[in-house]
């Protein structure tokens, strides 16, 4: 028999399935050809899927989800399609991220797709019935990378700009993740998402440069984190040695470690103490004043 706190976090996706009316044709972040684009068609073309929440139901706020793969394929269907109909079941837009990854794109090509994905929700953000300031990124594993990276590279819009999506900030309000990789540096990086980001001998510098943990400042978004002591493929150090760095810069944060759980367990459905993450989520979302 299913506890209640894995019955709540069902009940929790089914009603985001029903409440959720996804984009049949997922969005382009550009008009033409992307920038860098080795080629056309399905991994060339960055996107964004949307997942809206029931007009009764709708906070104004927005996620953007990046899903995991190790930078070398995406993880579409339990850190992507799932994690949409659960946000949106909670009154929150998702946007679930497809952005380009190797065999074909390195950095800094998923972090540019990542920086775009935010800038397009802001700069619709009237259309799609969102609140500009509260746009926040959602990543799991390498997409977790990705969500830090974008934490942590981040700039304002060029006011110039003959492009409008370009006109404006591309920095997250707040940063959701989830078994991160976060370090680019031994012992405890992901070495096939390392490999597969920066290449099989990368720079020193380049390295240091896409440490997320070495890049937090007092800027860096406030921070929820999951992970779990048992994950061999990304160990805790990771998300560790990031909310220390938030901690320093006195960035708020919150951070649970749980002791079961092996990596890539998405929403956890079927494990009654993992599976209350998602609530834990919201809530800390909504203490922060980032639903309403």
């Amino acid at each position: 028999m299913k506890t209640s706190a894995t019955l709540l976090t069902l009940v929790t996706v089914a009603a985001g399935a029903f409440a959720a009316r996804a984009q049949e044709n997922p969005i382009p972040l550009w008009a033409g050809r992307a920038p860098g684009a080795q080629g056309s068609g399905e991994g060339h073309t960055p996107d964004i899927t949307p997942y809206f929440p029931a007009k009764d139901q709708a906070t104004g706020a927005a996620v953007v989800v990046c899903p995991g793969g190790g930078y070398g394929h995406l993880a579409l269907d339990h850190e992507g399609d799932q994690i949409g109909r659960w946000l949106s079941g909670e009154g929150i837009a998702a946007f679930i991220l497809r952005y380009r990854h190797a065999p074909d794109y390195r950095h800094p090509i998923p972090l540019t797709d990542a920086q775009r994905a935010l800038r397009t929700v802001r700069a619709r953000a009237t259309e799609w019935g969102v609140d500009p300031q509260r746009i926040g990124i959602l990543g799991f594993s390498a997409g977790g990378h990705l969500t830090a990276s974008a934490g942590t590279h981040f700039a304002a819009g060029d006011p110039t700009a003959a492009d409008p999506i370009e006109r404006v900030s591309s920095r997250p309000d707040v940063l959701v993740l989830l078994y991160p990789v976060i370090t680019m540096t031994d012992p405890y990086t992901h070495a096939g998402s390392r490999r597969n980001l920066l290449g099989d001998t990368p720079d020193p510098g380049l390295v240091k440069e896409m440490s997320a943990e070495l890049k937090v400042s007092p800027e860096t978004p406030p921070t929820f984190i999951v992970q779990t002591n048992e994950d061999k493929a990304v160990p805790a150090e990771n998300c560790v040695m990031f909310y220390l760095a938030l901690r320093k810069a006195k960035v708020p944060a919150e951070i649970h470690i749980y002791e079961k759980g092996s990596h890539g367990f998405g929403l956890a459905p079927d494990d009654p103490v993992l599976s209350t993450w998602p609530r834990h989520c919201i809530d800390w979302l909504r203490g922060r004043g980032f639903l309403k």
